[in-house]
């Protein structure tokens, strides 16, 4: 069984990563090649000619076709061999898998699973990404080590204090105690540390202006098992949301990560950081995105140590939880829960029961 959850929506990458010219990306071990047709849309194919393997990536892009680079089969937006070489008759096997696509909030979504029991109503929303309300920078960076250390890292951010001092950590990150709430029928992970009166870090200092102490809120929402969703709030302490929910003084920002497995040591860390402030100002975009990229290479340098070390101990080792790994403990049950339904054979319909 692999690490990852089959029959799940994964980000496989950036609306504007895919255009009209081929694009290969390897997601939970599928091989794909993406491109976008000439009306728009997104596909996703295997990234395997059925004749002898040659990578369609490597291949041609004719109109709406590919046209495989070895022997020239061609293939649709479905995956169906339109021609081959020498022959006007076409084996009927001669398809790659297609892929189910969907396109949200500037990200675009492939099912990895079985086509028949995708649900784009199942895929969670960061609308901010694509709102002319906000500002978003962003980046991908590869991890050379399996997703769920990148999810435990995320889900516990006391890291921030001593990994990222300098830049986003203070001593309050770690120094405050967590709140931890499951919803086991929506399938989400809720993690909140409030610091009613913080040491205001780099990363916000110079984004906001602000050079006090500051009331900083850390709310995290994750989506098994995609996407992490971090909604930040910063204001000068003392500075709290009205009694009607309105909160016109302070800062927000909306961080985003999908965590989408490449191979059962390799991620996708795909980052966004997405702002209510300063929109149209290119300076604190440019220091945005560059103190964001400096941390999350800084999570990839450690967890890509930590991946040689958990690879070389497997069941050797013995873990120590404490409080603050709730977050991450919980995100470990949901995401076996979800491997072991997305293994299972979906249950027979009415048209198929043998009853």
């Amino acid at each position: 069984m692999p690490t990852w959850s089959r029959n799940q929506w994964y980000v496989a990458a950036y609306s504007a990563e895919i255009s009209h010219e081929l694009f290969a990306r390897t997601i939970c071990g599928e091989p794909l090649v993406l491109y976008r047709t000439t009306g728009g849309d997104v596909v996703a194919l295997e990234d395997r000619c059925v004749h002898r393997r040659y990578p369609l990536s490597k291949s041609h892009l004719i109109d709406d076709t590919i046209v495989c680079g070895y022997h020239g089969f061609t293939y649709d937006q479905c995956g169906t061999c339109l021609a081959a070489p020498g022959q006007k008759r076409i084996p009927r096997t001669a398809r790659v898998p297609a892929f189910t696509i969907v396109e949200q909030d500037s990200l675009v979504w492939v099912w990895i699973g079985d086509n028949d029991r995708s649900d784009e109503a199942l895929i969670p929303r960061a609308p901010w990404l694509d709102s002319p309300e906000y500002t978003v920078v962003r980046g991908m960076e590869p991890l050379q080590a399996r997703y769920e250390l990148l999810v435990d890292n995320l889900l516990d951010l006391s890291h921030e204090t001593y990994l990222h001092g300098g830049y986003i950590g203070t001593p309050e990150v770690a120094q405050t105690p967590i709140t931890t709430e499951v919803d086991e029928d929506a399938g989400v992970i809720y993690v909140s540390r409030h610091m009613d009166d913080a040491a205001c870090p780099p990363f916000y200092a110079e984004s906001t202006g602000i050079t006090g102490r500051i009331a900083r809120w850390q709310d995290i929402e994750y989506h098994p098992p995609c996407l992490y969703l971090l909604h930040s709030r910063i204001a000068p302490t003392g500075d709290l949301p009205a009694d009607d929910g309105t909160d016109d003084h302070a800062f927000h920002v909306e961080v985003v990560y999908a965590i989408t497995p490449e191979t059962e040591h390799s991620t996708h860390d795909f980052w966004m950081v997405a702002r209510d402030f300063a929109l149209a100002d290119q300076h604190v975009s440019d220091f945005l995105a560059e103190n964001n990229r400096t941390v999350v290479l800084q999570d990839v340098v450690a967890l890509d140590v930590l991946e040689t070390i958990v690879e070389g101990e497997k069941e050797h080792y013995q873990e120590l939880s404490i409080n603050i790994d709730t977050g991450g403990l919980a995100a470990r049950r949901l995401l076996k829960r979800q491997r072991e339904a997305g293994e299972a054979a979906p249950e027979p319909t009415a048209a198929t029961s043998t009853r």
